[in-house]
């Protein structure tokens, strides 16, 4: 540097001019390089320091907001403002300032006839000597405000780090009270190695984003692992409560729902909501998207991307930032928000080759105003196990339902083999045709859990008449398992008890509801009974059976926190069709009484 300096210096003509000698001519050398350089590099190098030592696991807000202020004072400056731009919605976004904190800004300015978007799309520094003269700035009022008169807008740059990511984008703008100020070359260097800084920080983020991302990729990955290889019956309960947690640290989800698209993406269904007691759409609902515009934008997309006051507009997701005065929100749903303090709701939708099968609502303590392309990614993967969740508990449930209908029929088959070996088929012709007719009955029934044919569709039924075909099925079950010890009996009802279900969600719940009193009745022997009956505007079924619950399991039956299918799947069905599920214990008996409602015809 010395060599240089003593170039620059004899090629200077105002040196020439003071004729110096060369003793004094590398006197000034030396103290221009000892001194002045010095001193001026060491602070050049601390100021660099430290804003790279600024942490990188903070927010970017809070990063930027920290850049800034290192950046006031190496500048000599009033106020430093941080945009990026959204490639979303090709808007400049604040996310950080200081000086500023008391003067209100717009959240987010036009790319187009901006000082911030014109750094951006020209890729240069512009020094504003008087922001009253240029048109391109259009908030006039931080003059008068705030008293500062021009500014230098330098470009900030991270590149992307995969071919899934883009590149960032941003502007530094470096606020003075002085007007019709001259910027030197010297101070837009400078201004442009700081930015340069802080895009290091910003690229540094980029970087741990992502091994966070990998690394609850892999914890999530690993726990569901772990929670297959219990060989324990797969509820997605469980699967919420174990990955929920991995949400937190930058979502604090309140709840959860997965929704499934129907194939032309006019209808969406409630498959499974977390907790089921705070949840707003009831599981195994169906609605018409065109009548709620959060589905309707997040399935379909808006008419355009971008940011508001109150929604965030994104092709990977919609965030209603205000749900209490987003036009999008239902008045069911604001009450449900302000009852619950939920300050914002994400929609995530869950496509595959391009088309949208499932939807994922986070319901959120916290209000963010957008999310990053690693935290949506996140979002996504963990969509996706929760749905193959949902899979494996429908296949579970499948073959925990399969069991009845098969042992009924096996039993029924080797009865009718022993009717034939022991007299003329003439003789027992009747029979026949009797057994014949419930295992045609039953395997069309096991036909129909295999493909799930009806289970959608509702019909009007007697709930009594289904009861007794499925308790006739029960006692032959019964029967086939060899427990001589159980009698049963049943009290059909004195009138019709109409409702308006899927039957085969019926059948399926009142044969766990057998099965389950069955497996409770003891070892030695007991009583197994059911009747029908009318109770206000609710069709009843009463099962009772031998053998006590303990009254500390009740409240765990009662929210489906047991390691049995059966009651779960009770839970579901009852929770959709809007029943009620009472048990109670008396004189060494366990009761049951399920409620549906009864239907009301048209008048």
């Amino acid at each position: 540097m010395e060599r240089r300096l003593e170039q620059f210096l004899g090629n200077s003509p105002l040196l020439q001019k003071l004729n110096l000698s060369p003793s004094e001519r590398a006197e000034l050398i030396r103290i221009i390089d000892e001194d002045y350089f010095q001193e001026c590099l060491s602070e050049v190098v601390q100021e660099v320091e430290e804003i790279v030592s600024i942490d990188p696991a903070l927010p970017v807000e809070k990063i930027l907001d920290q850049a800034a202020g290192i950046i006031v004072k190496a500048m000599g400056a009033e106020a430093v403002s941080i945009r990026l731009l959204d490639p979303t919605s090709l808007r400049m976004l604040s996310l950080g300032s200081s000086g500023l904190d008391d003067y209100k800004r717009p959240s987010s300015i036009p790319t187009r006839d901006t000082i911030a978007g014109k750094v951006v799309r020209e890729n240069r520094s512009i020094p504003v000597s008087c922001i009253c003269n240029d048109p391109n700035y259009k908030d006039k009022k931080i003059v008068e405000k705030k008293g500062y008169h021009s500014l230098l807008a330098v470009p900030l740059h991270i590149p992307k780090f995969s071919a899934t990511n883009s590149d960032t984008f941003g502007s530094m703008q470096i606020y003075y009270s002085e007007d019709n100020r001259q910027f030197s070359n010297v101070e837009i260097i400078y201004a442009e190695l700081l930015s340069r800084r802080v895009s290091f920080v910003l690229a540094n983020k980029k970087i741990l984003d992502l091994q966070e991302l990998n690394l609850r990729k892999k914890t999530i990955s690993d726990k569901i692992f772990i929670k297959l290889s219990n060989r324990e019956g797969i509820k997605i309960k469980d699967f919420f409560i174990l990955i929920i947690p991995e949400l937190d640290k930058f979502l604090q989800v309140r709840s959860c729902t997965l929704f499934s698209v129907s194939d032309d993406c006019r209808y969406i269904r409630v498959d499974a909501p977390y907790p089921i007691e705070l949840t707003y759409h009831e599981i195994g609902y169906t609605f018409t998207v065109s009548h709620h515009p959060y589905f309707n934008v997040a399935i379909h997309g808006g008419i355009e991307y971008g940011d508001s006051a109150f929604e965030r507009i994104d092709p990977s997701y919609l965030l209603i930032k205000d749900p209490l005065h987003s036009s999008m929100i239902t008045m069911g749903m604001r009450d449900f928000v302000k009852e619950n303090q939920i300050h914002s709701i994400l929609l995530v939708p869950l496509k595959v080759e391009n088309k949208v099968r499932h939807l994922l609502t986070f319901y959120a303590a916290d209000q963010k105003r957008f999310f990053t392309d690693e935290e949506i990614e996140l979002l996504i993967f963990f969509g996706k196990e929760i749905v193959k969740a949902s899979k494996l508990e429908f296949l579970s449930d499948m073959l925990h339902d399969l069991k009845n209908p098969i042992v009924a029929v096996a039993g029924l088959a080797n009865r009718a083999k022993k009717l034939l070996e022991k007299d003329e088929p003439e003789n027992i012709k009747a029979k026949l045709i009797s057994y014949l007719n419930v295992i045609a009955s039953e395997t069309v029934r096991v036909q129909d859990l295999l493909t799930m044919s009806g289970e959608g569709h509702e019909y009007l039924v007697d709930l009594c008449h289904i009861a007794m075909q499925r308790f006739d099925l029960n006692e032959a079950v019964i029967r086939d398992s060899r427990r001589p010890g159980i009698i049963s009996s049943m009290e059909p009802s004195e009138e019709p008890l109409p409702v308006f279900c899927p039957i085969l969600g019926l059948e399926r719940i009142i044969d766990n509801l057998f099965n389950n009193a069955t497996k409770a009745i003891p070892k030695e022997g007991g009583k197994l009974t059911m009747r029908c009956f009318r109770d206000g505007a609710m069709a009843c079924l009463h099962i009772e059976n031998s053998g006590e619950i303990p009254e500390d399991q009740i409240d765990q039956v009662k929210r489906g926190e047991v390691k049995g299918r059966g009651l779960n799947i009770i839970q579901r069905f009852i929770l959709a069709q809007h029943g009620k599920i009472e048990i109670h214990t008396e004189n060494g008996h366990t009761i049951f009484t399920v409620g549906l409602p009864l239907h009301e015809p048209a008048k």
